[in-house]
């Protein structure tokens, strides 16, 4: 039996890339099994009924006297919510099912092959005003991300992957103009939208899926930097956060960006920026690409004035109009445009129509050696 499952993980390794694998854990997957669908691309559960662990409960007991039953081992919510092995659960086989042909109706058959282009009827040059108030005037105060998504894709129909794991980034396909794209967004709502290891990760792996079958990636930005702390220094989030730098910088997809808000030191480097040869790259009015905001960066040049409110205030909108702003950016090359939200479909949709020939090749190589 070991050989069995050593053919298997090799046929699963050969496939990688080649045809999109997406496994469905319907009942019990254990022991060196659970190898097979940790190497497909997409992971599905079934709540109450499916499990997936290296070592059962009565062997973990056993070894490190933890008492655990196998739902809260390895069930759907354990690997949904908590380890990010399974993109998502549900409730039922036929609810699987379902969602898998959902699914697919976005992938192409193979990496030689463009996914399936399906006309909505959803006009590419909507507008949607309503975007033009979606950020709050406060820099501080969240906004859900989520609802730029919906109302930018075809109809509003957003597939979500991994929705209730590292939550402070959002990934899923959903479709421009009858086009299928991956979407990745920072989501304000949970940690400020902040990168740290888990999201990170998150985002890596799906950047390079999409760009294994030929899917164009459209990201939305608005990240403050990455997650300080001890946790997340001595968990090692300068490799796993070079992960996604990694993920962008080999992707040769058409790339489609849009700043909302703010994009911070590396951060903003990271997320699909210019440097990371990025395509189409958009900003809003009220973006801020900077080191870092105008607060911290006043507080430290000028910390000798620390006591001087209405001069660091002054300060602070200097820093701003001097380095903070879009046009600034835009005036280096960093940016392509300034567009308003309201119209953030419609550019996004002539971007693809335009790149929809994109050709471009890395260096021969036998393979690169990503930051694992």
């Amino acid at each position: 039996s070991l050989g069995g499952y050593a053919d298997v993980f090799q046929r699963n390794v050969l496939a990688s890339g080649v045809v999109p694998q997406i496994s469905m854990i319907m009942g019990p997957c254990a022991g060196g099994a659970v190898y097979s669908p940790a190497m497909t691309d997409f992971i599905f559960m079934v709540k109450d009924s499916s499990y997936m662990f290296v070592t059962g409960p009565d062997v973990v007991k056993t070894v490190t006297h933890e008492e655990v039953t196998a739902e809260e081992l390895g069930g759907a919510i354990s690997h949904t919510t908590r380890s990010g092995v399974a993109d998502l659960a549900f409730e039922n086989d036929v609810q699987a099912l379902l969602m898998l042909r959902r699914l697919y109706n976005y992938l192409p058959l193979n990496n030689r092959e463009k996914a399936p282009v399906r006309d909505s009827g959803d006009p590419t040059d909507r507008m949607d005003y309503s975007l033009d108030t979606l950020i709050p005037d406060n820099p501080n105060k969240p906004y859900d991300m989520k609802e730029l998504i919906l109302k930018s894709v075809d109809d509003g129909d957003f597939f979500e992957l991994q929705p209730d794991y590292a939550r402070n980034i959002l990934i899923g396909f959903a479709r421009m103009g009858g086009q299928t794209v991956g979407i990745v967004a920072n989501q304000p709502l949970v940690l400020a939208g902040c990168l740290d290891i888990k999201s990170s990760i998150k985002a890596a792996r799906f950047v390079r899926f999409c760009d294994a079958f030929n899917i164009p990636v459209v990201t939305f930005v608005d990240v403050p930097g990455f997650m300080p702390g001890t946790s997340q220094e001595f968990g090692g989030i300068i490799k796993h956060g070079a992960k996604l730098l990694y993920a962008y910088a080999e992707c040769t997809v058409p790339k489609i960006t849009v700043i909302t808000r703010k994009a911070y030191g590396g951060a903003y480097d990271v997320m699909a920026s210019k440097h990371l040869r990025g395509d189409v790259n958009f900003a809003w009015p009220n973006a801020e690409i900077a080191v870092m905001g105008a607060k911290g960066a006043v507080e430290i040049i000028f910390r000798q004035d620390k006591g001087d409110a209405a001069k660091l205030a002054a300060k602070e909108a200097e820093y701003k109009a001097r380095f903070a702003n879009p046009f600034v950016a835009g005036a280096r090359g960093f940016i392509d445009d300034v567009i308003l939200p309201h119209e953030t479909r419609k550019r996004i949709c002539r971007s693809l129509v335009m790149l929809k020939d994109k050709k471009i090749e890395n260096p021969w190589r036998k393979h690169g050696n990503i930051p694992l």
